[in-house]
């Protein structure tokens, strides 16, 4: 079985991912803690809601029981996979 891996910010809307890490993005300061404090940790499950129009940004996602609207490249920090 392979696992694909890949950021958020290319996630589908409405499909369950599993995220597996955040990382820091150098041209936004303190972005993997931000993205840890709102609850992306290792685990937890995230599903994209809705993309803004036009170009895509930015995003809506739900995790646990929250929303947040993510700029795709915070979204780009937070690595998942499709469960």
């Amino acid at each position: 079985m392979t696992i694909t891996e890949f950021s958020l910010d290319q996630a589908q809307t409405g499909v369950t991912y599993r995220v597996l890490s955040v990382h820091a993005n150098p041209h936004l300061a303190h972005s993997d803690q931000h993205l840890k404090d709102l609850g992306f940790l290792p685990g937890e499950f995230v599903i994209l809601k809705k993309r803004a129009l036009p170009g895509g940004d930015p995003i809506v996602v739900r995790i646990g029981s929250s929303n947040f609207a993510l700029r795709r490249a915070e979204a780009a920090c937070v690595l998942i996979e499709q469960v």
